[in-house]
């Protein structure tokens, strides 16, 4: 078992509210990505629907109700020679901005276009540039 490929497919959501969108920090002792900031989601539990994974991992990691709208771009990495990761994004809307913190994150921030390219990791950039998903954020 210790050579087993592994696939792992997790959803984000670009979350709107009132033009500007919600990213979080994950935390300093995080196995993947330590300290680099990212759209809330995570993996899918076996059985959910893709909205219904975002949607409950929305909530857990930061407390935020969502409106699930469309994808906008699927995209896959590795974290490891033996681990891929498939991300689905979508956007999302709320109408709530009362973030709750889950332990797997430490900040988060409510950002204009400007503010998303000087946080995000540059992957992530690429990603929003080649899709046009900057457009939903003002």
């Amino acid at each position: 078992m210790e050579n087993e490929r592994e696939t792992v497919v997790a959803v984000k959501g670009l979350i709107i509210n009132d033009g500007k969108a919600l990213i979080v920090k994950r935390s300093s002792n995080d196995e993947v990505g330590a300290g680099t900031w990212e759209c809330a989601g995570g993996k899918i539990d076996f059985g959910e629907s893709l909205e219904q994974a975002l949607i409950r991992e929305v909530k857990e990691e930061v407390g935020v109700e969502i409106n699930v709208e469309n994808l906008l771009f699927a995209s896959t990495f590795n974290t490891n020679p033996k681990r891929q990761v498939v991300i689905l994004t979508y956007l999302c809307t709320s109408s709530n901005r009362d973030v709750r913190l889950s332990e797997e994150h430490s900040e988060y921030k409510w950002c204009n276009r400007d503010e998303l390219n000087l946080f995000l990791e540059q992957n992530i950039l690429d990603d929003f540039k080649k899709n046009n998903v900057l457009e939903f954020v003002m």
